[in-house]
């Protein structure tokens, strides 16, 4: 099949998978014309490296997974702690985007909405950091 159809059977964007090639975790097979042949082989390990994306791991990871993924004979404590150390920076991500939620909170609860030229916001995104030279 070709990109468009292996694009519409995966969900994932021509870009995509054009980009997936080019780095190698995809190598679709060559028409004779020259357009790309997407195999049902192809489509799976499109579709599985999708769910790793969706799960948030970056593309190496993804690449290893696949790996691993096609090893026959492969240790799947080398999956779990791939999996595992992914899981410990997902987790240290969302208590960041927390504490940035509870800061926004409560700059968003502070600022009156009033044609006022006191917004807690705006003074906010305006500080300098307090290590910048600038």
């Amino acid at each position: 099949m070709n990109i468009g159809e292996a694009s519409e059977k995966t969900g994932l964007p021509t870009k995509t998978i054009r980009y997936y090639e080019d780095i190698g975790l995809v190598i679709a097979d060559r028409q004779p014309n020259g357009y790309r042949d997407y195999s049902a082989e192809h489509i799976i390990r499109l579709s599985f490296l999708k769910r790793a994306r969706e799960f948030g791991f970056p593309v190496e990871d993804c690449r290893k997974l696949l790996g691993l993924y096609s090893d026959e004979q492969r240790h799947t404590s080398e999956v779990k702690a791939l999996a595992a150390h992914h899981l410990e920076e997902l987790q240290l991500k969302a208590q960041e985007i927390q504490g940035l939620a509870e800061t926004l909170k409560g700059l968003v609860d502070a600022c009156s909405g009033q044609d006022d030229d006191d917004c807690p916001i705006i003074a906010e995104l305006a500080a300098k950091p307090a290590d910048t030279n600038a």
